[in-house]
């Protein structure tokens, strides 16, 4: 009997358990079925259909608080171009990618409400290799470069493959529900089929135009009439991060090599402006032993004045002149070439190059500091190369040494400062060599890097 009675005050103990806890469930008493929809104080998030959440002051919230940007970079710069040069060309411009991208993030999180996912930059590049900017882009937080190939036909530069890249990207962050806004910067009409997609799959789509030049779209109309949001980058906004280039005159050269042609010439050579007027198309008068013209023979062609200094010619402005058998030595497109048998001296051989130079940790710190801070410009390559050289060498007696060979700079070190240069897209399109003028803005800028150290003193090895 005790054990019975034991056994029937559990089984109370156990139904007073189960109903208090259903008292707790419904609020209320026990037996009541709770309430179908609970009620909502007004601030308090709701679930709506669509699998988004809504507050009911009417402010949106995404489910996923995500967006996502996809940006036509050969849109977005050819018509910022277009707008402050006055021509689609992307030469034109400089632009300062860590506030574009800045200023991309912010005006994409303000519009949507949404935190960002991430930016997708599509460009094209030859042979889909990155070039300096797409280095530098695809370093950056929350940033992910898409290269397609960029093709030349009839003269001019086009993309290929980069709207079928957005194309694919846009309807697969759609069908994954990866994000609840989408903002395209675009005019490509060829995107209106994955836009339509985008919307079939929920994902509200923001459509940013830059500010056309002539006050007219720059966008397909069907792309413009289909999407949700549309917002134009005016002026204003684009001026924050893109500025015009200072262009010189058509054909000048660039400033560096104009400062080389504009060098005076060494004692003893005539001047061209010096020199006996030539008469048209390249024919000069010449002069019998009195000195007079003849008159007779002026459709004789005369030799062609030396109007252009070489570098050679220049070795001996404010500097020692080299020893006669002293020569250029150039890369060309069948390798170097050794002009009238001239050879180095044993100390300048035997001068390091930089990757013997550098150590594990420089070469990592070298890469970082490449892809992050160099522009790519060749003047400015040639400079950081010999920036790096001078800093780490062990005696200041190389420097010397390497400034007394000026302007030849020794094949070995000349051969390893191609190559970096080789790393920033300075090679030509299909020839696997570097431009000529770019050649000399490389070497003018190790050169100005040397002498700038030379003039400072020793400089420190680091440690």
């Amino acid at each position: 009997m005790i054990r019975s009675h034991a056994g029937e005050l559990s089984v109370a103990r156990e139904d007073k358990s189960r109903i208090s806890d259903r008292r707790c469930l419904s609020g209320g008493r026990a037996g009541t079925r709770p309430p179908a929809t609970p009620t909502i104080q007004p601030g308090q998030i709701t679930a709506a259909g669509s699998g988004r959440l809504w507050e009911s002051s009417g402010e949106r919230r995404c489910n996923v608080d995500r967006c996502v940007v996809l940006v036509d970079a050969g849109y977005l710069l050819g018509a910022a171009a277009s707008l402050l040069a006055g021509e689609p060309a992307r030469p034109r411009i400089s632009v300062d990618h860590a506030a574009l991208i800045q200023g991309l993030r912010e005006r994409a999180e303000e519009d949507t409400g949404c935190r960002l996912l991430r930016i997708y930059w599509f460009d094209g590049a030859p042979d889909r290799v990155p070039q300096p900017e797409h280095r530098r882009l695809r370093v950056m937080p929350r940033v992910t470069v898409r290269l397609g190939a960029l093709t030349r036909s009839d003269g001019r530069w086009a993309q290929k493959g980069v709207d079928a890249a957005m194309h694919a990207e846009l309807t697969e962050l759609a069908r994954n529900r990866a994000c609840a806004d989408i903002v395209l910067v675009t005019g490509d009409g060829d995107l209106l089929p994955g836009l339509m997609s985008a919307k079939e799959h929920g994902v509200a789509v923001h459509l940013w135009a830059v500010q056309a030049a002539d006050g007219d779209y720059n966008q397909s109309e069907d792309l413009v009439a289909e999407a949700d949001e549309r917002r134009v980058l005016d002026r204003a906004w684009i001026t924050r991060a893109v500025r015009v280039k200072e262009t010189a005159a058509p054909g000048a050269p660039r400033p560096e090599i104009a400062a080389i042609f504009a060098a005076p010439l060494p004692e003893g050579e005539e001047s061209p402006a010096k020199a006996p007027a030539a008469a048209k198309n390249g024919f000069a008068p010449r002069r019998d032993q009195d000195g007079c013209a003849d008159r007779d023979r002026e459709e004789e062609p005369a030799a062609s004045p030396k109007g252009v200094p070489t570098p050679k010619d220049l070795a001996s402005l404010g500097r020692p002149a080299p020893p006669p058998a002293a020569t250029l030595r150039w890369s060309s497109d069948k390798g170097w070439v050794e002009r009238q048998g001239a050879a180095e001296s044993p100390e300048t051989a035997a001068l390091p190059m930089l990757s013997q130079l550098t150590s594990a940790e420089q070469r990592w710190a070298d890469r970082e500091e490449d892809i992050t801070a160099v522009s790519g410009d060749p003047f400015e390559v040639g400079q950081v190369f010999a920036r790096r050289w001078t800093e780490r060498l062990t005696s200041p007696l190389q420097l010397q040494q390497l400034s007394a060979e000026y302007p030849r700079i020794p094949h070995r070190i000349d051969g390893e400062l191609l190559r970096y240069a080789a790393r920033f897209g300075l090679l030509a399109h299909k020839d696997d060599q570097i431009d000529e003028q770019d050649r000399y803005a490389i070497r003018a800028g190790f050169w100005r890097e040397v002498d700038a150290r030379t003039a400072a003193g020793p400089v420190p090895s680091e440690n």
